[in-house]
């Protein structure tokens, strides 16, 4: 697994600790970053972890409308707590980080939806990002 991936399952966690405990996110962030002190030998996944994150608490209104304005019938709260952070990440990844192709941004979110979520999640994952990129003309 690539350290970009590692990072954006470490990111996962982070807004998923945070959405399930209601903590703000630099709160779980804070949480995160003593523990990767520790962790000297995965320092690359954390710092972009922490890159991920930071994005997502800067852009986090402009995120969850994208989410909410292409995702057909459903709202965040209805959203599993999983499915909201991996949507989030590469909601992110595909409107505000241009070192990420938008490929990579929906397949990494795709199969982080099938190891992480639902039977149904992929599909819907899948989906939602292919419109948010269209609807943005994101190559």
């Amino acid at each position: 697994m690539s350290a970009r991936s590692k990072a954006r399952k470490r990111a996962i966690d982070i807004l998923y600790s945070a959405d399930v405990r209601q903590l703000a996110l630099a709160d779980a962030l804070s949480d995160a970053a003593r523990r990767a002190a520790t962790e000297p030998e995965r320092e690359a996944s954390w710092l972009y972890a922490r890159d991920i994150v930071d994005g997502v608490r800067d852009h986090g209104d402009e995120i969850d409308e994208q989410i909410q304005s292409y995702a057909q019938g459903w709202t965040l709260a209805r959203m599993p707590h999983v499915d909201r952070a991996i949507l989030r990440i590469a909601v992110w990844e595909l409107l505000f980080n241009d070192e990420v192709p938008a490929g990579v941004a929906i397949d990494e979110a795709v199969e982080w939806a099938k190891s992480l979520s639902t039977d149904d999640s992929p599909g819907f994952v899948n989906g939602l990002l292919a419109r948010i990129a269209q609807a943005n003309a994101i190559a």
